[in-house]
């Protein structure tokens, strides 16, 4: 045992300890999704595979052998959401910063929501931060306007011609509004839940933003964040919950590096 760690180097140490952290890494993002059962079923193609040949099954054997032999295109084609979600990760700086929603944004925001709870106007505000929006944002129509709560309210409006699909705010712009979002395609979500709040899940899934949803049936307000939603009752909670969130440049960039080794969820329920 002594003589065999003598031989280690440290490329040898250092490579296990990256290879470990991708392994931790790619756990946290499959953990809680479909994922994993499908990795569980290919598991156990594996290890059917394997015992035939042992027990020399030919036919069983050949079939699986021809199917194991395109298990890579099989992943990227069964995990494309997950491999996507896993690379914008990736892509980003462990301390990056991204651009700070000033607090007057937040308020407009926070007034608007307001609002259009107490009239029972449906409404999907989508806060854009690191990872880029650009697929969703060319779906819709693009304002490049000014944030403010009178403009906000209009969009949504039953009689307005944007009102069914997403408010994409850029930059503390209302960037785009009438945006298509993915609707999220996880079996576990609340039945009560309508498209708006499963298109906000299905975009945070898949990106860092931060969406509000309005509920125009329920009056509530809800805030939607890396798959997971929470239920807001009053201005006050949706308030320091955004400013909470979307912290200020003054926060410090450890607060980024941790969040690369925090567990990923995926739905939160009441």
């Amino acid at each position: 045992m002594l003589d065999t760690l003598g031989l280690l180097r440290w490329q040898d140490i250092a490579d296990i300890l990256i290879v470990s952290f991708f392994i931790y890494r790619i756990m946290l993002l499959i953990r809680g999704t479909r994922a994993v059962q499908m990795l569980a079923g290919i598991a156990v193609i594996i290890i059917v595979y394997f015992i035939s040949g042992k027990l020399e099954l030919q036919t069983l054997h050949w079939l699986f052998k021809t199917f194991l032999s395109s298990i890579l295109l099989l992943i990227i084609i069964v995990f494309q959401a997950d491999i996507r979600r896993a690379l914008t990760q990736v892509g980003k700086a462990p301390f990056q910063k991204s651009d700070d929603v000033a607090l007057q944004d937040i308020e407009e925001i926070v007034r608007a929501a307001t609002y259009m709870a107490k009239r029972k106007i449906g409404a999907l505000l989508v806060i854009e931060r690191e990872t880029g929006l650009r697929d969703y944002i060319e779906t819709g129509f693009r304002l490049d306007a000014r944030l403010c709560y009178e403009l906000l309210v209009s969009i949504f409006m039953p009689s307005s011609p944007m009102h069914d699909g997403g408010v994409i705010i850029h930059k503390g712009k209302i960037h785009s509004a009438g945006c298509l979002l993915p609707l999220s395609k996880n079996t576990r979500i609340d039945k009560r839940y309508g498209t708006r709040h499963r298109a906000a899940l299905g975009l945070s899934e898949e990106t860092d933003a931060v969406i509000v949803v309005v509920s125009e049936e329920t009056q509530e307000i809800s805030l939607v964040k890396q798959g997971r939603i929470a239920t807001l009752f009053d201005e006050k909670a949706l308030h320091s919950a955004l400013q909470s969130i979307l912290k200020q440049r003054k926060a410090k960039n450890t607060n980024s590096w941790k969040n690369w080794f925090a567990p990923h969820k995926t739905i939160q329920k009441k």
